[in-house]
């Protein structure tokens, strides 16, 4: 992630109205700053030094520091600190194109004064634009003119002079002052909110450090090898994972510190966040409400623990989250969220079992469904020797029996939004329900192929009929664990194609190699490693196929592996030696879609929930927005009419708990229906 994303990231996070108000303890005028020229600072060079040789000796790519590396090396870091093209113009690019095929010479030398260079020229951009934004905003806008903001600007080319930026910011400023008088904001408040927002970037501006200039330069150089390889400078190195005493124990998100962004670092499994489903890993935090009528409160520049004394409260109560999902990119448009708050523990992030009667004409079918949030081990108790020592395989081996005590008819494992964890579990709980065998094999960066072995005995714990949920946030060792089950043939993979992540990266501290303790140096997470299936072929970018595919909101292009820049490329190795168990034929498999089919046809929550995604996807296709005020109103009527009608389309009322469960989660629903559909099949 680069650390630089600023301004050009506030062309869209201010695109919506909150307030500004922090207290009286932050001052927004900037009073006797100055801008310091930023120099490397004594370590860098031999920092710089340490990655070229780490990437080259152990990244699993082993590409070496070319001509064409170099070129993307340059092209990242511009687009890193202007991704939206609003600061930069086409001059200073011609300016600076004869370092184009110099910098995987000059990187490994430690010359890196073409990344300051360029940094200073972007930065005296920056400020420039902002006085601009403060004349702006002394006149209100004409909001009766028709005029249209291009806020997607991949394809557009950079400004030529002041003149052609003023007008693009023109129109970006026109457009945040448009969303608060949609929010009933009158023009002075408009104008002293979006003067206070800029203030506080134009203090940002001016507190970027030397360690900020060379971590963006660096990622725009690991990240050319993989969107999974980067530098953290000491500081971020502290924040990557902040402490458990800093974690929003009230939604279970644990956070990060990326500049004057907020980020979730990671999902904790079993939490209000995580039952959301709509709070993901890398997404922005920018703004904070209490309860249901509390005001907006923009966190954007806040320290993080200041953020996450407002997302903190009382179990029970009510918090409201705007956010930036990282799925969406650059072009993201705030979501709102809202949650309830909730007490984390243990047996929240823990697998949980439930068994659901579905009738097929006159038969009621029994079906277990276990929801797996990560794959968990508790390594502190299994080091001290405990013998009941927690874990997924260990608990889902309890909750089965459970089930099979209650008459169970068949089993679901819900694997949605279970974005990994401990590798071990994934081959230990496959072995559950597959003999002795390889579940999965890894590529070293040495070329070195280790095959991860089913070690049970051969015991087979559940026989009986198998089916597997996912969606596109299922990831890593649900993706091996589910390949596992359809590569042996033993359950049906049921949901959307997978997040496609076949790596292994491990964190690497530079000082490991530059041994001198009065420099504080920083860290390298890099990829060292990619999994592959039984089967030979990798995870990578392509995840796991279902063999029912349910329509899905995110496209390979837009959300997974696949849309990362960079990102390794799908291939194959030799297949392990394995003996598929063959429960699973090909003629159950068209009998289920041919079920699927039909039941699209006619069950109203799959046909609503089709029609929502139609309609997200129609929105996240947006390119541009009007700034006439009549045209946002009906614009906005309309798609609330759109969501009305979806939503009452096919509505019933029913008091029965499952049927009301099952209503809102049309997926849950459709699986289960072809899992008791692979019991009258005769399956197990």
């Amino acid at each position: 992630m680069n650390k630089l994303l600023l301004i050009a990231g506030f062309v869209l996070l201010t695109s919506f109205g909150v307030s500004t108000e922090y207290g009286d303890d932050i001052q927004f005028l900037i009073e006797g700053d100055t801008l310091k020229t930023l120099e490397p600072k004594e370590e860098h060079p031999s920092e710089a030094y340490v990655i070229t040789n780490l990437l080259k000796r152990i990244h699993y790519r082993k590409l070496p520091l070319s001509d064409s590396i170099s070129s993307v090396i340059f092209d990242t870091y511009f687009e890193s600190l202007d991704p939206n093209k609003a600061y930069f113009y086409a001059s200073d690019l011609e300016a600076f194109e004869k370092y184009r095929y110099e910098l995987d010479d000059q990187i490994p030398e430690g010359e890196l004064q073409f990344a300051y260079d360029v940094f200073d020229v972007y930065r005296k951009r920056a400020l420039s634009q902002i006085d601009h934004v403060f004349e702006l905003l002394q006149t209100e806008f004409d909001f009766s003119k028709d005029e249209t903001y291009v806020f997607d600007r991949d394809d557009v080319e950079w400004p030529k002079n002041q003149a052609e930026q003023n007008e693009v910011w023109r129109k970006i400023i026109k457009n945040q002052a448009l969303s608060y008088k949609l929010a009933g904001r009158e023009w002075d408040d408009i104008s002293e909110s979006l003067t206070k927002r800029y203030q506080r970037i134009q203090k940002a501006i001016y507190q970027y450090n030397s360690e900020d200039v060379f971590q963006s330069y660096m990622n725009a150089y690991t990240n050319s090898y993989d969107p999974h390889t980067d530098y953290f400078s000491p500081p971020d190195a502290e924040n990557f994972q902040i402490d458990m005493s800093l974690s929003l124990e009230g939604i279970g998100a644990r956070l990060m510190q990326n500049l004057d962004y907020t980020q979730v670092a990671e999902i904790i499994p079993g939490g209000p966040a995580y039952k959301s489903k709509q709070l993901q890993k890398d997404d922005k935090i920018i703004g904070v409400a209490q309860g249901d009528d509390g005001e907006f409160l923009d966190v954007i520049g806040w320290r993080l623990d200041d953020v996450v004394s407002k997302i903190r409260g009382a179990k029970g109560s009510v918090v409201r989250l705007q956010i930036l999902k990282a799925s969406e990119g650059i072009n993201a448009l705030p979501d709102t969220l809202r949650l309830v708050r909730d007490k984390i523990n243990l047996e929240q992030q823990a697998a949980k079992s439930e068994m659901i009667p579905i009738t097929e004409g006159n038969t009621t079918y029994n079906l277990g469904v276990i929801t797996v949030p990560s794959f968990y081990l508790n390594f502190e108790e299994l080091r001290a020797g405990k013998e009941d020592y927690r874990s997924t395989t260990r608990d889902v081996k309890k909750l089965i029996t459970e089930l099979e005590g209650q008459g169970m008819d068949g089993l679901l494992i819900d694997l949605r939004f279970n974005g990994g964890g401990s590798l071990q579990e994934a081959i230990e709980m496959s072995g559950l329900f597959i003999p002795d065998g390889p579940v999965v094999q890894v590529r070293n960066y040495d070329q070195s192929v280790d095959k991860m072995d089913d070690e049970d005995g051969g015991e087979v714990f559940y026989d009986g009929p198998l089916a597997v949920l996912v969606n596109r946030g299922s990831a890593s060792a649900s993706e091996i664990f589910s390949g596992a089950i359809q590569d042996y043939r033993r359950g049906v993979i049921i949901g959307e194609s997978t997040f496609g992540k076949g790596t292994v990266q491990n964190v690497i501290d530079l000082s490991r190699y530059i041994r001198n303790p009065e420099l504080n140096l920083g860290q390298i997470k890099m990829t060292l490693a990619k999994f592959y299936r039984v089967t030979g072929s990798s995870n990578q970018r392509v995840g796991i196929a279902p063999d029912v595919q349910f329509p899905s909101i995110y496209d390979a292009d837009n959300f997974g592996e696949a849309s990362r820049e960079n990102a390794l490329p799908w291939d194959e190795i030799a297949s392990a030696k394995y003996s598929p168990t063959n429960t699973i034929s090909e003629e159950l498999l068209d009998y289920l879609n041919e079920l699927y089919r039909e039941d699209l046809n006619k069950d109203p929550d799959l046909q609503k929930l089709v029609r929502d995604i139609e309609r997200a996807k129609e929105n996240r296709n947006r390119k541009s927005v009007s700034l006439n005020l009549e045209t946002r109103k009906a614009n906005t009527n309309n798609d609330e009419d759109d969501l009305a009608t979806a939503v009452d389309d096919g509505e019933v009322v029913d008091k029965d708990e499952i049927d009301e469960k099952l209503k809102k989660d049309p997926y849950l629903k459709e699986s289960l229906k072809l899992l008791a559909a692979m019991k009258k099949f005769k399956v197990g």
